[in-house]
């Protein structure tokens, strides 16, 4: 009986200061749904459902929850699509690969707040990067406002976003690569497989799992990110790049409006909640 209770006594302590973590503010988060608060988070009397009526009821949740999905899929999706073949040439031996990996990884070095500066540097619309780019290539004669714009701005900060995201995701398709056995490879040339064969019948399923990890966690970080959208235009203009994080902070630090701030960080809550469940699902199903 007690060889059978250790693996869980190993990871009680693991889970005690999890739990504490996650319900506490949970519970914190419930409390202020509910009740009537000032702007310095101070409970001044109950409000019963009144927060939820006032956030349900307010149309920017529901742009904002547009604009969050359309924002997690493209740079999800776009940096799936890009850091694959990445990967896969990386993985390939070639002279200079020490750099190109190092260059690669550039991004994940700085800070994503500095990595959102210098993107809204190199897209102002006077003197930034890209116009002086696009106007040497002779692409464009005018300067174009890049983030002043609901059209352009949030392509542009969905692209720094996969920026951002692209040497994680290829560090992980990295390792996922080498751990492929290279004599699954050569016996596959020997049977006179091609390499586009090779890829769809070798790598993609040996590399699934680390997909999977990548979608799940890329959603999870994406979803909640929140310097690239606020350094580069917060949430403008008119609140036309607002996502559900940035809407969220609006109401808790700009607004005032602790208690709806509070119904909408539960309802985000809920949101990736129910994603973890239906992917653990998946996995699970994948393995039977």
């Amino acid at each position: 009986m007690s060889s059978n209770l250790n693996p869980y006594l190993l990871i009680a302590p693991g889970l005690l200061v999890t739990g504490i973590i996650i319900l506490w503010p949970l519970v914190q988060l419930g409390q202020l749904s509910v009740s009537e608060v000032n702007r310095f988070g101070q409970v001044i009397g109950q409000g019963g459902a009144e927060n939820y009526v006032k956030v349900f009821a307010d149309p920017e949740l529901y742009a904002s929850s547009f604009r969050t999905l359309i924002w997690t899929l493209g740079v999800v999706l776009g940096t799936l699509l890009l850091a694959l073949p990445i990967s896969l040439a990386l993985n390939e031996e070639f002279y200079g690969r020490g750099v190109a990996r190092v260059l690669v990884m550039l991004p994940w070095a700085i800070s994503l707040a500095m990595l959102a500066i210098v993107g809204r540097w190199a897209l102002n619309g006077d003197s930034g990067t890209l116009n002086n780019l696009l106007q040497m290539l002779e692409i464009t004669q005018t300067d174009i406002a890049w983030l002043a714009r609901a059209e352009t701005a949030f392509p542009m900060q969905i692209l720094l976003g996969i920026v951002a995201t692209l040497p994680f995701t290829v560090t992980i398709f990295l390792g996922g690569l080498s751990s492929i056995p290279t004599d699954i490879y050569e016996a596959a040339q020997v049977e006179g497989a091609n390499k586009l064969q090779t890829f769809r019948r070798i790598t993609l399923p040996l590399m699934r799992p680390f997909v999977n990890i990548a979608v799940v966690l890329n959603t999870i970080y994406v979803f909640n990110s929140f310097p690239i959208i606020w350094a580069t235009t917060q949430g403008g203009p008119a609140n036309s790049t607002d996502i559900l994080v940035t809407y969220l902070y609006k109401l808790a630090f700009r607004f005032g409006r602790v208690g709806e701030a509070a119904v909408l960080s539960l309802i985000m809550f809920v949101i990736l909640l129910i994603f973890t469940i239906i992917y653990v699902r998946l996995a699970m199903n994948e393995e039977n």
